[in-house]
């Protein structure tokens, strides 16, 4: 038990008393913080509130604050309170998933290390939250990785004739070995409705020419260089290589994925591009044609399947068959011909291969606008090579990508312009095209990209007519299946647990696990409840019930065997069917092998909240056995100068929460009460609960007829009565 002297002084609070009556405090409207700091007390009542010790003295069990980071680091004052007052600080929003994970998955651990440095040094712990919820998290990322792949087509048109493998018939192709079969499958290539060559090799097989499928003849032009590219995977580790006649060397050393020079490449289960360039060099002396063989033998009871629609070879130096109006739309070595009209001096830049969807280059656009009805704020420009013919069809192709969920509209310049729709751009490359006709006026191509700030890159821009008679092939986009879904999002939760767990593993020993599981009706969330907010990400639409189960298990695997790891919830005091559900769902957890220590109530609750319901949730939340935490209390009066009796009446309710709490759970389940906030001021309640006078002091930091009420339930007993200067025990 905890013992104090309690000491008669008259704090700050009564110094702001001036000329006020003397039965009377006025709280008045505070120029710094920016809002109405309450209605008249009694002055006895404010002295009385003036002499109480800090709250953590009342009691034994953990008393916690949520706070905002930011405020604790840089307000004084703030960060005074919240050190004499409390044992535990909860981070409101920087220990999340969307503050702390950037667009590419790294996380950076700054700012949350030198919180947490700061608050030890105050005597203070941290609790950890949260680790797995709905909302708050980084979702262009997640929802990024989880993306369609977009393929890069060819180079440029295919001189290799695929017509036999599209029809099944192998027209003009060899099966010199079939080995255990060579097939045509439908549906079975890169896309959903794409063919697929299917390759089996024997039982025996041990020579590469043990199963083997050879191209038809391909003309070649004398100095040209080709590149050959396609896709292919197997159901086990494979192996295979391509042999060629027409070359100098029919079994070249290639460097066939950009590892380094290999005659074979390796295989497995998900698809990989095989992509090389055969130089003009490397052809045999009046060499007029190529043919390619793919020798997959070297391994026995393998199958492989290889794409037919990616599968090409085509020609680099040939004339381009498609006209581009844009005369830098690769990009590969400068952004030449490209202008800023609109925006930043930074905002247009060359950007590297790394940068590039494919090739050498890319062009890189900084918007520090967000305008969505101005998009033009920042705007990059190219001239056509000649203008656009009336009523002719266009197509205006490119591929983009933004380092943060973003938008991009083109438009074009002439007496008349057209605009595209705004289109949305995340992380993973884009292919966007627009179709118009043309009004025989317009001259150029704006990308407007001043609609939201951020960073963009943007390739492969083609602007033609269709009056081409081949050219490159377009890219492929594959959409992920569930089962691949759920294996990357699995990837990415121990990825962002682990990380958190291990960096944390000294310092942080208590956490909030997962973060609000339940509907209102007791039933579990599956990620189809209809939110469209920009941070929302639902773990439990991927991995499924188990989500959870996963989430305990690894939080207990990378942290430490005497961690609290809790599960948290909303509402469970209004909604007991909530509070049952989600008691089953613990159960559910644990009969799968997890471990779950506590249960975390939130109670953002008001003045008209069911008392009698508050009672029952407690009563229910002691039986399951857990410890049991008050995580995230407030109290809202529903205005930002409530009155005296509307203050009477939250502190009240403050105490009467603490009651219930140390009547109903058990001593050793008490695992604490968390205080959302600290005080009223609009630094804290800008976006929650704003005028809503929640917290236990005003805007200025004096202390409220709530922190009277808090401070009784927490000893059990009114406080004031003992001011005596005598040892109170509590």
């Amino acid at each position: 038990m905890k013992y104090k002297y309690i000491i008669p002084i008259i704090a700050s609070s009564l110094m702001i008393l001036g000329s006020c009556d003397d039965n009377l405090m006025e709280w008045e409207k505070d120029p710094e913080h920016g809002a109405i700091t309450g209605a008249e007390l009694p002055l006895e009542l404010v002295e009385k509130i003036s002499r109480y010790e800090p709250l953590k003295t009342y009691t034994d069990f953990v008393l916690g604050n949520g706070i905002g980071t930011d405020l604790y680091m840089s307000d004084a004052a703030y960060r005074k309170l919240v050190n004499e007052n409390f044992d535990e600080v909860t981070p409101g929003y920087a220990m999340k998933h969307g503050a702390m994970v950037n667009s590419k998955g790294e996380i950076n651990f700054t700012t949350m290390d030198a919180f947490i440095a700061a608050t030890k040094s105050a005597g203070l712990s941290v609790f950890g939250h949260t680790l797995v919820w709905h909302s708050n998290q980084n979702a262009s990322y997640l929802n990024s990785i989880i993306a369609p792949t977009v393929i890069p087509g060819s180079s440029g048109a295919n001189a290799m004739d695929i017509a036999g493998l599209k029809n099944g018939t192998f027209s003009n192709w060899s099966r010199n070995n079939p080995g255990q079969g060579i097939t045509i499958v439908d549906n079975a290539g890169l896309t959903a409705n794409s063919k697929a060559v299917q390759l089996i090799s024997s039982a025996s097989s041990a020579n590469y020419w043990n199963l083997q499928l050879a191209s038809p003849s391909i003309p070649v032009v004398a100095g040209h260089s080709y590149e050959v590219s396609f896709y292919i995977k197997s159901d086990q580790a494979g192996k295979g290589r391509i042999s060629f006649t027409g070359l100098t060397n029919g079994y070249p050393w290639i460097n066939w994925d950009g590892t380094g020079g290999a005659e074979a490449f390796m295989t497995g289960s998900q698809w990989k591009q095989i992509k090389f360039t055969l130089n003009a060099n490397d052809f045999a002396v009046g060499s007029n044609s190529l043919q390619l063989s793919f020798d997959l033998g070297s391994l026995p009871n393998v199958t492989y399947l290889i794409d037919v629609n990616t599968l090409a070879v085509t020609d680099l130096d040939a004339a381009p068959t498609v006209v581009n109006l844009v005369a830098n739309g690769t990009l590969n070595t400068d952004i030449n011909g490209w202008a800023k009209y609109n925006g930043a001096d930074n905002a247009l830049s060359f950007a590297g291969a790394a940068n590039a969807y494919e090739g050498n280059g890319a062009m890189k656009v900084v918007n520090a606008t967000s305008d969505a009805a101005n998009q033009w704020k920042t705007q990059i420009h190219a001239d056509f090579t000649s203008v656009m013919t009336l009523d002719k069809d266009y197509t205006i192709s490119y591929m983009i990508r933004s380092e943060a969920a973003g938008s991009v509209r083109c438009s074009t310049t002439g007496t008349s312009a057209h605009y595209q729709g705004d289109q949305t751009t995340s992380t993973t490359w884009k292919l966007v095209e627009w179709k118009f006709k043309g009004n025989g006026t317009e001259t150029g191509l704006n990308f407007d990209l001043g609609g939201t700030a951020g960073t963009y890159y943007i390739d492969n821009v083609v602007v033609t007519s269709g009056d081409s008679n081949g050219g490159p092939t377009a890219p492929v986009t594959i959409e992920k299946t569930d089962a691949e879904k759920t294996i990357i999002i699995g990837k990415s939760m121990e990825d962002w647990i682990s990380k958190m767990m291990t960096h944390y593993k000294t310092s942080v020993f208590a956490w909030d696990v997962v973060n609000e599981p339940m509907k209102e009706d007791g039933t579990l969330r599956t990620g189809n409840e209809g939110d469209t907010a920009a941070d929302y990400f639902s773990w439990a639409k991927y991995l499924g019930k188990d989500y959870a189960v996963t989430a305990f298990k690894l939080a207990r695997q990378y942290g430490n065997a005497t961690d609290k790891l809790f599960i948290n919830d909303y509402n469970l005091e209004s909604s007991l069917s909530k509070c049952d559900g989600l008691i089953e769902y613990v159960n559910y957890i644990e009969s799968k092998g997890a471990t779950v220590d506590g249960i975390g109530t939130q109670m953002h609750i008001s003045l008209t909240t069911d008392k009698d319901k508050i009672a029952q949730m407690f009563q229910k939340l002691a039986a399951s056995g857990k410890l049991i935490k008050i995580s995230e209390l407030d109290i809202r009066l529903g205005t930002n100068a409530p009155t005296v009796a509307q203050q009477a009446a939250q502190a009240e309710m403050y105490q009467y929460v603490i009651d219930m709490y140390k009547k109903h759970i058990p001593t050793a389940q008490q695992y604490g009460v968390t205080i959302w906030g600290l005080s009223d001021s609009v630094k804290e309640h800008e976006n929650w609960l704003p005028d809503e006078s929640p917290n236990l002091w005003d805007a200025n930091y004096v202390r409220k007829h709530a922190y009277k009420g808090t401070a009784d339930g927490l000893a059990g007993k009114d406080v004031s009565k003992d001011f005596s200067g005598e040892l109170v025990k509590n």
